[in-house]
C-alpha cells in the first residue's frame, strides 16, 4: 500500500490520479492506443510546507481540481477530435476555464439565493431563507447531475469515474492490478470529489447563516468570498470523515455522499480499468513508489503533444488529395 493516500478524476475516454508529487494521465486514444503523461505539482507553492498545512491543502486541492483538472478534461477532449483536424488551443481552454467558473458560481450559489430570497424573504425569517437557499442548492446540483448522466459522452466519463474509483480501493488494499481483482470493490469511494461536493453544499447551509442579514451586495460578495472558506474546512472534515469511516455515527454523516456517487460512478468495462491501471501506475513512478509487480505490464506510448495529431491528419487528407488530383479521370486501356 501506497505511504500517500492517491486520488484522481475522470476525464473523456481517460483518467488522471494524483499523487504525492505528480499527476499522471491515461487515455485511451481514438485508435485503441493507451497514452499517457506525467506533470510534477511539487514546483513552486506546491514544494512549501505551507501547501500541506490543514486548510490551505484543501485549496491547494480546489485550485488543482478547477485549473488542472479542467485544462486535462479539455485535453482529453482535444485528443478524441484531433484525428479529425480539430485543436482547441489555450485560449479555448482558458475561456472554457472562465465560463466554466462564472457559471458554477452562479448557478449553484447566487441563483439559490436569488430564489430563496424572492420567495421568502423577511417574511418567515432568516431560517426560513437559509433553509430553502440551501435545498434549493441541492435540487440544482442532483439535477445538474442527473441530466448529465442521461448524455453519452458523460455516461462514460461516470464509467471511468467508476474505474479510477475501483483501482485506488485494489491500490490501498494491496489486490493485484489487474480487472479481475479491481473489479470486485464498488464504485463508491469516501474520499470523492463528489462527496467533497456534498460537503461543501451542506456547510454552505451553515456557513452562509453565519453572515446574517446584510445588505445585497454583502450578501452577494458573501456568497463568492466564502467559497474558499467552506472548501478548507470542507476538506479536512472529509479527511477526517475517510479515517474514521468504521465510526457509524460518521458513516452516516457521509452517507448522502455514497448515494450521490450513484449518479456520479457507473461500472466500468475491462478496457476502461486498463485505462486506471496505467494511470495509477504512472502516478506511483512519478513519485518515486514502487509499482506493484503482479500487473498486467499494460502497453503505453507517450502522449501526443497537442495539436500532433491533428497535424497526422492534416497530412494525411492532403497527401490522399494530391493522390486523387493526380489520378487519371479515366482508367487505362486493357
Amino acid at each position: 500500500m501506497p505511504r500517500y493516500a492517491y486520488g484522481g478524476q475522470a476525464l473523456i475516454e481517460g483518467v488522471m490520479m494524483r499523487g504525492r508529487d505528480a499527476i499522471a494521465v491515461a487515455l485511451r486514444h481514438p485508435d485503441g492506443r493507451i497514452v499517457w503523461e506525467a506533470e510534477r505539482l511539487d514546483a513552486g507553492f506546491h514544494r512549501s510546507r505551507v501547501s500541506r498545512w490543514p486548510f490551505v491543502r484543501g485549496l491547494v486541492i480546489l485550485y488543482e481540481t478547477l485549473v488542472v483538472g479542467t485544462r486535462w478534461l479539455m485535453r482529453s477532449a482535444s485528443l478524441q477530435v484531433e484525428d479529425e483536424g480539430v485543436e482547441l488551443g489555450k485560449g479555448s481552454i482558458a475561456v472554457m476555464l472562465l465560463i466554466t467558473g462564472v457559471l458554477g458560481v452562479g448557478l449553484f450559489f447566487l441563483l439559490p439565493l436569488a430564489v430563496a430570497t424572492f420567495t421568502v424573504g423577511d417574511s418567515h425569517g432568516d431560517l426560513a431563507k437559509y433553509a430553502l437557499e440551501g435545498l434549493v442548492r441541492v435540487l440544482l446540483f442532483l439535477g445538474y447531475l442527473a441530466l448529465l448522466a442521461r448524455t453519452r459522452d458523460i455516461s462514460r466519463v461516470f464509467q471511468y469515474h467508476g474505474a479510477e474509483h475501483m483501482t485506488i480501493h485494489a491500490l490501498e488494499h494491496g489486490d493485484p492490478l489487474r480487472p479481475v481483482a479491481i473489479r470486485k470493490y464498488p464504485t463508491a469511494h469516501p474520499r470523492c470529489g463528489t462527496e467533497f461536493l456534498v460537503v461543501v453544499i451542506i456547510l454552505s447551509i451553515f456557513g452562509f447563516a453565519l453572515v446574517g442579514r446584510q445588505t445585497p451586495l454583502v450578501t452577494v460578495a458573501s456568497r463568492v468570498l466564502l467559497i474558499p472558506v467552506i472548501a478548507s474546512v470542507g476538506y479536512e472534515l472529509l479527511r477526517l470523515g475517510a479515517r474514521h469511516r468504521g465510526n457509524p455515527i460518521v458513516r452516516v454523516i457521509m452517507w448522502p455522499g455514497i448515494l450521490v456517487q450513484m449518479i456520479t460512478t457507473k461500472q466500468p468495462t475491462d478496457e476502461m480499468i486498463e485505462v486506471a491501471i496505467v494511470a495509477v501506475e504512472e502516478a506511483l513512478r512519478a513519485d518515486g513508489e514502487p509499482v506493484p509487480t503482479d500487473g498486467l505490464d499494460l502497453p503505453r506510448e507517450p502522449m501526443p503533444a497537442p495539436g500532433e495529431t491533428a497535424a497526422k491528419a492534416r497530412a494525411a487528407a492532403t497527401t490522399v488529395a494530391d493522390e486523387l488530383a493526380m489520378a487519371p479521370l479515366d482508367p487505362p486501356d486493357a
